[in-house]
């Protein structure tokens, strides 16, 4: 069940201050998605206030214009039907309302990433449970149609216990629109598709797929500023892999693969979030466990990654990180302190710097920022 919920009235001038959406595991300390108001000349962060229920709004998008926002339901079964769901809602910039607009299934089970293509006319979901991905066609009004394409992955790979199966866990159009990159964590291969946004349509690339190291797990990328890399983050074996990539045909050929952990860990840890700064010098991701997130610089020749630093994120279980738009702060979303912490970027290094700054919330697992109207 999905209901509105309003926020509180506010005054003052918004001209350079965002909106932050979070999606979060609901539970006793959370009922669905959240928004907060951000200031990025100082980096404060208001109290949350609940702006839409529904059960486990795990990962957000916004689509261009942000008009609307696209949240999935990371649940096994609907209505005695094993599937997932993904909700629509309108988007009120100015009071940060959220409209519920219609829910769809999702095309599988325990759906936790949702991202929209750049023209927004379709919505592309990764299933983690069943190992499927699916694009549905966004409608004018901003609802979304049944899925039009759902493809299946099959095969396992290293780590019986984690690797039995497949487990789609992120899909991203590619810059040009016309590919998308999906990682499987229980396959260890980031799949390649050919990306038709109008008939929201995928099919098979050539080549199908690019392969990280067995046991390795990738969880999510980010393609570098200027389209020649993707930087795949692998959950289990806690590390970063660079790819060549080729527009032509979304082919990835692997550069570097590099440890987000300090040589010395010997604890438990998996890796979660992978951004890039809008300078594009610079990449964070987040370990959970060592419960830090690894500040990379970016050699925009070679593509290759350098390690900066280890940086505490000041609670547990960093499911998540963002960069504000201005590039001046990072969001760390501790899932499991309630927590999410603010950081400073430092311009002419990438480390950052703790600021003391933090908001509570149940269960953070992701941040969209939307620009206040």
């Amino acid at each position: 069940m999905i209901s509105a919920v309003g926020i509180g009235a506010t005054t003052g001038s918004f001209a350079d201050e965002y909106l932050v959406y979070f999606g979060t595991f609901t539970g006793a300390n959370s009922k669905g998605i959240y928004v907060s108001k951000f200031d990025p000349a100082t980096g404060k962060l208001n109290a949350p206030e609940l702006v839409a229920e529904t059960v486990n709004p795990t990962f957000l998008a916004v689509a261009p214009g942000e008009h609307f926002l696209y949240a999935v339901s990371e649940v096994d079964e609907i209505g005695g039907k094993r599937n997932g769901a993904v909700n629509a809602f309108a988007l009120d910039a100015r009071t940060g309302r959220l409209t519920p607009l219609n829910r769809q299934f999702s095309g599988g089970c325990g759906p936790c990433h949702v991202a929209v293509d750049a023209a927004g006319k379709c919505l592309l979901v990764a299933n983690y449970g069943s190992g499927s991905i699916a694009a549905m066609p966004i409608l004018a009004d901003g609802s979304l149609g049944e899925a039009a394409t759902t493809l299946q992955h099959t095969g396992a790979s290293k780590n019986s216990q984690r690797q039995a199966g497949p487990h789609s866990h992120f899909i991203l159009p590619s810059p040009d629109n016309r590919y998308t990159l999906d990682c499987d964590l229980g396959l260890d291969k980031i799949f390649i598709n050919h990306l038709d946004a109008t008939a929201a349509r995928l099919t098979p690339g050539d080549p199908p797929f690019a392969t990280v190291a067995p046991g390795s797990g990738p969880r999510h990328l980010i393609y570098s500023r200027d389209g020649r890399f993707v930087y795949v983050i692998n959950e289990m074996g806690s590390s970063i892999t660079v790819f060549h990539y080729a527009a032509t045909n979304a082919a990835m050929t692997e550069a570097q693969t590099i440890s987000t952990l300090p040589k010395d860990f010997s604890g438990t840890s998996t890796c979660a979030e992978i951004v890039m700064h809008p300078s594009g010098k610079y990449l964070y991701g987040s370990n959970r466990g060592h419960d830090s997130i690894a500040v990379f610089a970016v050699d925009r020749e070679t593509g290759r990654l350098t390690l900066i630093e280890l940086q505490s994120t000041r609670g547990r279980t960093p499911r998540h990180v963002a960069i504000d738009p201005s590039g001046r702060w990072v969001l760390a979303e501790n899932q499991a302190s309630d927590s999410v912490v603010v950081f400073a970027i430092d311009p002419d290094t990438g480390r950052l710097q703790p600021t003391g700054r933090s908001i509570s919330l149940g269960s953070p697992v992701c941040a969209v920022f939307v620009s206040k109207k």
